[in-house]
């Protein structure tokens, strides 16, 4: 049976009575979680669908209520997971620090605060309002600086729950030191301009908020689809099923796009060479992650060994999300992933490195990954709404909302979004050789030197890195030509393609050691290397502390391409 009759099964009749199901189910209490796997479970058993479910002790912080009380008013307002529950209130002059609205999903999780209105002296004992969500870095470095309290001045009439803390998955002895001690609100609008006011007239305000922290034992189910030619190699397709409230579009059409793609292979599980491994994660809105980095960790010696790649699923199959736009994909997935778009729906694509967010707790172990959000909404579409960005949803600003229901899902949409997941999963498990191409990265690779040694002229010398590179590039070409030649045996070639994986990813997306997770905050290319577009502007001896950081990361830099090197070399 060719791949198209496969993606020809795919149909709604079980995965839009669960999205249905789920738009009535609110899913961010622990309990709640529990009750809405047990509907993943019933779905994919109705179906004939075996499946395994974990039970993943988890540390997670659930937010309930929050209000700001000033000015003989009690504003309404939520409070981000993580926040401290602090229901006795802090009070507190208040202070604004200006900051910019994103304008994109790429500049979503970046600082944006004024630096010349976030000095200490001005911030200490004081309770800050900023424009924007309340991600980690802002509320972190407002922390650092004294703030006893934070306040997120939301860009629309809505406020969106969300997570203040950086540390990735549930805490270990070493990230406790970054997690909150300060309470966060989150505020619409019209209320933070009326605080900003409060703020310019010098006056005092009251923050209250209630949340609930601690251990929970938390189910995520599992299937595996054994494959029939290399059953211990799979791909890893993955979503969270906890959302904020009933969260139709993040990530109910998720969880029952997996759950139809796990009834169709099921059915045609004898047709795969490799197994496909489906799992949905809890803990993703109030833990950070827990759920995936709970997985990550429990079998990170198996992903080490078998995982190929792994493909997350969240927020496909929403309206208006006619575009595959600024797609989540690592470079040497780029052309595969463009092209399995383009052979199902017709469409072009555009991607762009993948952010450190989505369920993406596997980059530290080294697998090769695609996809975070899927389709999306036009630019010029979202602008005639007076939409701003979010990050999820399809563009749609019912994101992290009590608007996520059940008209942000668009059966037709859903339809070809799951057809296009599919067929990238079909293709990675049937592949003779894994469709991943080295040399793109090698190429990014490049051009990032390229801005980094430009941007550090003659503070450092990137002789060595480059000479590295190079010798890498050379040989990748060496066995790419090989293997279409057919002089390296699929098996060989597949082992060196995952090997890479494990060498090359973590130093283009990480900076903590293997089987570590990094900070929960934006990952710029080669990290270690990262300081080089700073290094030139520095004052001594700030120039030389970055100039010792940079040269630790460029021996691991060279040390990572020539292992690599060695490794295609002997293929």
């Amino acid at each position: 049976m060719a791949q198209s009759d496969i993606l020809a099964e795919v149909s709604l009749d079980v995965a839009w009575p669960l999205v249905e199901k789920f738009s009535t189910f609110p899913r961010w209490k622990p309990e709640d979680v529990n009750a809405s796997a047990g509907m993943i479970v019933a779905a994919l058993e109705a179906a004939g669908v075996p499946v395994t479910v974990h039970e993943a002790e988890v540390y997670l912080s659930v937010p309930f209520d929050a209000r700001v009380k000033a000015g003989g008013r009690t504003i309404r307002a939520k409070p981000p997971a993580y926040a401290i529950d602090c229901r006795q209130g802090v009070s507190a002059p208040i202070v604004h620090v200006p900051a910019t609205y994103s304008r994109s999903i790429g500049s979503l999780f970046a600082k944006n605060q004024d630096p010349a209105l976030s000095d200490e002296s001005r911030l200490r004992g004081k309770i800050v309002i900023s424009e924007g969500f309340a991600f980690p870095q802002k509320i972190r470095e407002f922390e650092e600086k004294g703030a006893i309290g934070v306040i997120a001045m939301n860009p629309g009439t809505d406020i969106h729950w969300g997570i203040c803390t950086s540390i990735w998955g549930t805490p270990d002895l070493d990230d406790l030191p970054r997690k909150p001690k300060i309470p966060v609100v989150a505020v619409n609008n019209a209320d933070g301009k009326a605080l900003i006011a409060m703020a310019e007239a010098g006056e005092t305000v009251t923050i209250e908020t209630e949340m609930e922290e601690g251990w929970y034992v938390q189910k995520l189910p599992v299937v595996e689809i054994k494959g029939t030619v290399e059953p211990d190699k799979f791909v890893l397709l993955h979503g969270h099923y906890d959302s904020w409230d009933v969260g139709v579009g993040d990530n109910a059409t998720g969880d029952a796009t997996m759950v139809e793609i796990a009834r169709v292979l099921w059915k045609n599980r004898g047709k795969l060479r490799r197994s496909v491994r489906i799992a949905w994660w809890p803990g993703h809105s109030t833990g950070r992650y827990a759920g995936s980095t709970w997985y990550a960790d429990r079998f990170a010696i198996d992903l080490d060994e078998n995982c190929v790649a792994q493909v997350n699923c969240d927020s496909p199959g929403c309206r208006w999300a006619t575009l595959f736009k600024d797609v989540s994909w690592m470079p040497e997935t780029e052309a595969y992933v463009q092209g399995v778009i383009k052979d199902v729906c017709g469409l072009d694509s555009h991607g762009e490195r993948p952010h450190r967010a989505g369920d993406y707790s596997f980059n530290n172990i080294g697998i090769s990954s695609f996809f975070m959000l899927s389709s999306t909404m036009p630019d010029d579409l979202r602008a005639a709404k007076g939409y701003y960005a979010v990050g999820g949803c399809g563009g749609n600003i019912a994101w992290h909302t009590e608007n996520d229901t059940m008209e942000i899902a668009d059966r037709d949409i859903l339809l070809r979004d799951i057809k296009v997941y599919l067929g990238s999963i079909l293709g990675v498990a049937n592949a003779e050789v894994l469709p991943f191409d080295w040399r793109a990265t090698t190429k990014e690779f490049g051009e990032t030197l390229g801005r980094y040694a430009k941007a550090a002229g003659d503070t450092f010398d990137f002789s060595t890195a480059r000479e590295a590179l190079a010798a890498l590039e050379a040989s990748l070409g060496r066995f790419y030509g090989r293997v279409a030649s057919g002089d390296v045996t699929p098996a060989a070639a597949n082992a060196a393609i995952m090997g890479l994986a494990r060498i090359l990813v973590p130093i283009n997306f990480t900076v903590a050691p293997r089987f570590r997770h990094d900070p929960a905050t934006p990952v710029k290319p080669l990290p270690t290397l990262a300081v080089a577009e700073d290094i030139a502007e520095m004052a001594l001896p700030g120039q030389g502390f970055a100039k010792v950081q940079l040269g630790r990361g460029a021996n691991r830099f060279v040390a990572a391409l020539r292992a690599a090197q060695r490794l295609v070399d002997a293929a």
